[in-house]
């Protein structure tokens, strides 16, 4: 590819043109996907941003592709990263949520009950893509005891910078700025500020913001798709709508770099199968009595971890149901060609 034009802006590199090198043909085109939307996507090429014609497989926000000389996606090009959850509802799938990515950021406001349970799943989430973690507390000059939470969130989140800013005021822009590389995701529920600081991020009001509700302190959903856009000190930002709920979809590798202050009490236990419930000489348990480890972090792991394990024996459940049906269609199918021979 002789000029990667605009798609400087949205994180070409020779690391990426050498993953297009085997797919390039005569007409076909290198792009990133930047925007899908209700089955509709978009992607941004050298020339300028196309709508993109999916065909098979769904293609997501941070997908670079390769599309034929009518814009349809020929190819998905490997996926380096990628944040994925349990989908929503009674289905035992998974959803894609952003591709490629660099740092994740995990927002929680601070003018509402902050959660440090959910902080940690979506910590586990982010840590799973392959990305760097940054837990971005937002709303600081509505903040009862900033200092204090400041605490107990760096104590949840072992490994991974926390920043409290204040998206309006300009508080603490400057430092989570220099921690952002790459591709930047925004993670959090509704109400957490993510469109107000994706606007503060990008410099000017790019994505639509709304109050939340008086009535229960949730936030309005804002962002209604996945979008990536450039950053205008370099980079790329996907701003994703709020998210309710958040389900683990294979996490092993997350939870364990999401916990790795229980991880790294453990590997003291007597036994190697320690469940640090009772067993003698059970490092864990020796931490939390001696004040160093919190017992609610020792909770939200194993209940983390049992939700993780749940959803996999649920997913293999799934795909022998499935591999059970197959079969059965085709015995079916070879009874009827057999007595249609008779």
């Amino acid at each position: 590819m002789a000029d990667p034009g605009l798609l400087l802006n949205y994180g070409w590199s020779d690391s990426v043109a050498e993953s297009f090198d085997p797919h390039l043909h005569i007409g076909s085109i290198p792009a990133r996907v930047v925007r899908v939307d209700r089955g509709e996507s978009y992607a941004a090429t050298s020339d300028g941003i196309v709508r993109a014609r999916t065909t098979a497989d769904p293609v997501c926000t941070g997908d670079w592709v390769v599309l034929d000389e009518y814009h349809r996606v020929a190819q998905i090009i490997q996926r380096r990263s990628e944040i994925r959850r349990a989908s929503a509802g009674a289905q035992s799938a998974s959803q894609l949520l952003a591709t490629n990515i660099d740092t994740v950021l995990v927002v929680a406001a601070l003018d509402q009950t902050l959660s440090l349970g959910r902080v940690e799943r979506l910590l586990a989430l982010a840590w799973e893509s392959g990305a760097q973690p940054v837990a971005v507390l937002t709303k600081s000059d509505l903040a009862n005891d900033l200092e204090t939470t400041l605490d107990e969130v760096r104590a949840s989140a072992p490994g991974v910078p926390v920043v409290a800013v204040g998206a309006t005021t300009g508080d603490g822009m400057d430092v989570l700025t220099a921690l952002l590389t790459g591709t930047v995701v925004l993670l959090g529920a509704s109400g957490a500020g993510k469109s107000t600081l994706a606007n503060a991020l990008l410099g000017e009001e790019c994505l639509a913001t709304n109050d939340v509700r008086g009535v229960d302190g949730k936030g309005r959903h804002t962002t209604v798709a996945r979008e990536l856009v450039p950053l205008p000190f370099g980079g790329q930002l996907i701003d994703t709508p709020g998210l309710r709920g958040v389900g683990l979809w294979d996490v092993v590798d997350g939870l364990n770099k999401a916990f790795a202050d229980v991880e790294e009490f453990g590997v003291a236990c007597r036994f190697g199968d320690c469940a640090h419930s009772g067993e003698p000489g059970c490092a864990v348990q020796e931490a939390i009595d001696a004040g160093l480890l919190p017992q609610r972090r020792l909770d939200s792991y194993r209940k983390l971890a049992r939700e993780n394990e749940w959803m996999a024996a649920r997913s293999d459940a799934r795909l022998r149901a499935e591999r059970t049906r197959a079969v059965k269609i085709q015995t079916r199918a070879s009874r009827s060609l057999y007595r249609s021979r008779r």
